[in-house]
């Protein structure tokens, strides 16, 4: 019997409703020597009972149910139980292209130097038709990832670097968990490599983990980075300061435009009159 060469990690936690359509374009997938694990990170809706449809209807899915412990807490278990030379995570409301596999695996397979591949993705709202940005991204080593993730959270690579790192960190609960996880693998000089098709498809919506990473843990996950891996920074100190000031100015610029609006200016306005309300009381 042929070993498993792939193990396809799928955490769940309140996706049960996007599922179906994740697991199917697994299902889907031209090369066929693979698991997929579905773990259910203590999710409260119908993800049990979907996980055991697929796990019925096919051998190779499997179904693993924890307490809830974050993404990467899930990722992590899953591929604890996982049995593939090679891991690629995927997102419970993502899609794979039907040849994802058979374009990566050999990337991984004629190149011992890489330790990494992914490709080019898709963003779609709603259906994968509906396709609203492209993203082509660049770079074979770390230095390409030091100020900001380009390399997607489902790219495929060695399973053995997992267990060199000590899986992904399980106290970044907050997103970026990924960003970390691909510069402790390359930091000591193991490259990457990106496919040039687009063969992954990642759902944008309002409300979504990633949504809410940039708007409230952006900078503490940054500076968690920033410190965990503090000697590549270090290293690279001229443009790490660059870098940093260029989001102080960044931030300024916001400020003063937003000072510099109409609406700003009326919202002042309105609130003169508290303002010296407020003042009076604190007189009395």
């Amino acid at each position: 019997m042929m070993s498993i060469q792939v193990s396809i990690i799928v955490p769940c936690y309140k996706q049960a409703h996007f599922l179906n359509e994740s697991l199917l374009s697994v299902l889907a997938q031209t090369y066929t020597n693979w698991e997929c694990i579905i773990v259910n990170d203590g999710s409260p809706d119908d993800t049990e009972r979907i996980a055991e449809q697929w796990s019925a209807r096919d051998n190779r899915f499997k179904y693993l149910k924890k307490e809830n412990g974050g993404l990467s807490s899930a990722r992590n278990a899953g591929i604890a139980s996982s049995k593939g030379e090679y891991i690629l995570p995927l997102d419970a409301d993502d899609i794979l292209h039907e040849d994802y596999l058979t374009f990566l695996v050999p990337e991984l397979q004629q190149n011992s130097s890489l330790a990494i591949v992914s490709c080019y993705s898709n963003f779609f709202i709603n259906n994968r038709s509906n396709i609203i940005h492209q993203q082509k991204p660049i770079g074979t080593t770390y230095h390409a990832l030091l100020y900001e993730n380009n390399m997607m959270a489902s790219s495929l690579y060695h399973k053995k670097y997992w267990e060199e790192v000590g899986g992904y960190d399980e106290n970044m609960k907050d997103g970026f968990e990924d960003w970390e996880f691909w510069i402790a693998i390359t930091k000591k000089g193991r490259e990457y490599k990106f496919v040039e098709a687009f063969l992954f498809y990642y759902r944008k919506s309002k409300k979504s983990m990633f949504i809410d990473t940039l708007a409230h843990h952006l900078e503490s996950n940054m500076e968690y980075v920033f410190k965990k891996h503090n000697e590549i920074y270090i290293a690279q100190f001229g443009t790490t300061m660059e870098y940093l000031f260029s989001l102080i100015k960044r931030h300024h610029a916001s400020e003063h435009k937003i000072k510099k609006s109409v609406e700003y200016k009326i919202a002042k306005i309105i609130a003169k009159p508290f303002r010296i309300f407020q003042k009076l009381m604190i007189k009395k």
